[in-house]
């Protein structure tokens, strides 16, 4: 109540935003309460500075780049490297193989896992693009990279996609055996 008469009504398309934004922080980062964390930093920090979106139809890309900024504040703040540009397209989850783990049954596990391993610059294009279908431009602006890094990223990405669901994407599903009876 307090924060109506102090902000005024509510935005209703921030908050209607929250499972975009929680789809891609848990694709980026892989923990739901993380996910949820960055969610939760993005939408308070777009709510307080809702004033500054010039243009109602870039709201989306606009908050997906102010939750960028969170998820890169919180890698920071991990000091697990020197420069964040040096993880762009090196830092790897360390998940299992999806060989491991795939089945003809199991081809969404499959496909996840392989994203997972994907680079996290990578990783976030590739979400941004494939899964969001974000611009490439939009991309550029909401990671802060140039248009022509969004789509090397990108092609590397569906490269490394293709070559870790490729064997579990060519096994034949199983046929059951029929016998003739006479």
């Amino acid at each position: 109540m307090l924060s109506r008469l102090l902000f005024g009504p509510p935005r209703p398309g921030i908050e209607a935003l929250r499972p975009v934004l929680y789809r891609i922080a848990f694709a980026w980062c892989h923990d739901a309460a993380l996910a949820d964390d960055l969610v939760q930093e993005a939408l308070s920090k777009g709510w307080t500075r809702r004033g500054q979106l010039r243009d109602e139809s870039s709201l989306k890309a606009w908050m997906v780049s102010i939750m960028n900024h969170c998820w890169l504040d919180h890698l920071r703040s991990r000091r697990d490297f020197d420069d964040v540009e040096d993880w762009q397209d090196e830092l790897e989850s360390t998940a299992d193989t999806p060989d491991a783990c795939c089945d003809r049954e199991q081809v969404i596990t499959c496909v996840r896992k392989a994203v997972e391993r994907l680079p996290l610059g990578q990783r976030q294009v590739l979400t941004l693009v494939d899964l969001e279908e974000f611009s490439y431009a939009e991309v550029a602006g909401i990671l802060d990279i140039p248009v022509g890094t969004v789509m090397s990223r990108l092609s590397r990405a569906r490269a490394s996609l293709k070559s870790l669901l490729g064997p579990a994407m060519r096994q034949p599903a199983a046929q059951p055996q029929l016998r003739r009876v006479k």
